[in-house]
């Protein structure tokens, strides 16, 4: 009997096979690749025409596209495909009735997140690459002075979003509400964040819990890895306890049905 369920699994096949057909249905969805691929490009643009290349002394000789523009950019593709998008997608699964079906067959829904986790991945990728190519290209944009920071910083804040982004899709009930806290919680981490300005324009305490949410410590920690300074510890650890914390909530509170 145990040989038999064994056998019955899903192979590497299968996992390959549900991560493409996510990927479809993902691409079939105009508004919600566009946005989040496009915004950030016509960011670069409209911030980049003009822009002065002349180094800043408070960033580390770097120009303000360079060390403040494109970090913000960055984050905010992770930040719109994690918290926005992925939860509308498990939450309209649930309320089709796609994870009830797949709880009874060999394909355990906990396949559709990983597969969805990937293809949100494969999203913010692509997102960045367009942004950083259009900064590099049309700018002359520079790489980070710390490259593996930024990779490592880039995951932990994709990894957060995610956290944060699950937590979304256990909590709402249909997908017209996921998309409505989505929006709500990527507005308030992006504005207390520093996106919409400063956060020195912040009353003093909110700017500093600004500075520990999500969107600011990915924003921070990506400006510091460009600028070849070492991120604020203090704001990496916010950005794993957001992981551990909001991860545990999500597994606990989600649905299936």
């Amino acid at each position: 009997m145990t040989d038999q369920i064994t056998a019955a699994r899903p192979g590497l096949a299968s996992w390959v096979r549900l991560t493409v057909t996510e990927a479809k249905l993902v691409l079939r969805d105009t508004a919600g690749i566009v946005v989040p691929l496009g915004l950030p490009m016509l960011l670069m643009v409209m911030n980049g025409i003009g822009s002065d290349r002349t180094g800043v002394p408070e960033l580390e000789g770097l120009p303000a596209l360079d060390a403040v523009v494109v970090p913000m950019t960055l984050a905010m593709v992770v930040s719109m495909i994690g918290i926005v998008n992925m939860p509308s997608f498990l939450s309209a699964y649930r309320t089709f009735g796609v994870l009830r079906r797949l709880a009874v067959t060999p394909a355990s829904p906990a396949m559709v997140l990983v597969a969805q986790v990937l293809v949100s991945l494969a999203q913010s990728l692509l997102g960045v690459a367009l942004a950083l190519g259009v900064a590099r290209l049309a700018f002359g944009v520079e790489a980070p002075r710390s490259p593996l920071v930024a990779v490592g910083v880039f995951l932990l804040a994709a990894a957060a979003m995610y956290a944060v982004g699950m937590l979304i899709a256990a909590v709402s009930p249909t997908v017209n509400s996921a998309v409505a806290i989505g929006l709500v919680v990527f507005f308030a981490f992006f504005a207390l964040g520093g996106g919409f300005g400063g956060r020195d324009n912040l009353p003093g305490w909110l700017a500093d819990v600004g500075a520990y949410l999500p969107f600011g410590a990915s924003f921070d920690s990506l400006g510091f890895s460009w600028m070849g300074v070492g991120p604020e510890p203090g704001q990496l650890l916010a950005l794993a306890a957001t992981v551990v914390v909001a991860g545990a909530g999500s597994a606990r509170l989600f649905r299936w049905t």
